[in-house]
């Protein structure tokens, strides 16, 4: 375990293991970094791999004033500059996505060489033009309703939410350490990062985009529905899609071998200088 002090204070906690071109991970809503231990072992054999967990999150500290999208993508942009990363993939699951997106725009691309955004639509709410939100925070009063649960609920909600982010059966060891990890994250915090990550809408900045980039979702997803997470693969200039048909909300724990496959070779293709890949077909994704 490592520790380092943001520009405000707030000690964040992250891993820092193998060797290889940089693959930083950010996790979803509640989560933390611990979620990847069933890949970080194969992805460090070929890759530096940097896992963080984000403000009021894990065993990271959280501010006085409540968390935002923004300053989470400040975060991991001075995370970059604190380990000195040149030519990083950054790699956001969910909500992790959005932080990427937001210190994309605010600080640039310089130390990022390719991003892998997996399990997040761009706009959560329901719209006349997207149909793709998300199963409950689609609108403000959807958003209200959740957070009543996310107040009064939070331990129910919590052991449920592990099998609703998982397709395949998760073991007793595996929840145990969901669970805990989930438990560390306070209902103020879960409630004002989603009641700010919620009504974001990235599309138009996503378009625009100049970055090798890989989506990767699971057709099971309860959380969104599938097409629009590969909608960004669709709209991101040369993105490359792959779709898990047996994941759900977490793709690395349902088909652990394919996502850490898929992202290798994302990896070391990128490190090898390719930019702007066609998009793969559905046997190339198979394979």
């Amino acid at each position: 375990m490592a520790r380092f002090t943001t520009t405000d204070g707030v000690e964040l906690n992250f891993i820092d293991t193998g060797s290889g071109p940089a693959l930083v991970l950010l996790h979803g809503w509640g989560f933390s970094h611990r979620f990847f231990d069933g890949v970080v072992p194969a992805l460090s054999r070929n890759l530096r791999v940097v896992a963080l967990d984000l403000r009021g999150h894990g065993d990271s500290g959280a501010p006085r004033y409540q968390p935002r999208v923004a300053r989470m993508g400040a975060d991991l942009h001075e995370l970059l500059g604190h380990l000195d990363l040149e030519e990083a993939a950054v790699l956001g699951w969910s909500l992790g996505s959005a932080v990427i997106w937001s210190m994309l725009e605010n600080f640039g691309s310089q130390r990022v060489a390719a991003g892998i955004f997996c399990s997040q639509v761009p706009r959560q709410y329901l719209a006349e033009d997207w149909p793709w939100h998300h199963a409950q925070c689609f609108d403000d009063s959807g958003l209200a309703r959740f957070q009543g649960q996310v107040h009064y609920q939070l331990e129910t909600m919590i052991k449920e939410q592990v099998d609703e982010i998982c397709a395949a059966p998760v073991s007793e060891a595996d929840r145990a350490l969901f669970v805990n990890e989930m438990a560390k994250c306070p209902a103020a915090v879960r409630n004002a990062i989603m009641a700010d990550h919620t009504r974001h809408d990235w599309r138009d900045f996503l378009q625009q985009l100049d970055l090798s980039t890989l989506v990767m979702t699971g057709q099971q997803d309860q959380a969104y529905d599938w097409r629009g997470v590969a909608w960004i693969g669709d709209h991101v200039p040369g993105a490359q899609t792959v779709l898990f048909p047996d994941s759900a909300h977490a793709i690395f724990h349902d088909e652990p071998e394919r996502f850490v496959s898929a992202v290798l070779d994302f990896v070391a293709h990128t490190s090898a200088g390719t930019r702007g890949s066609a998009r793969p077909t559905s046997s190339d994704a198979d394979s």
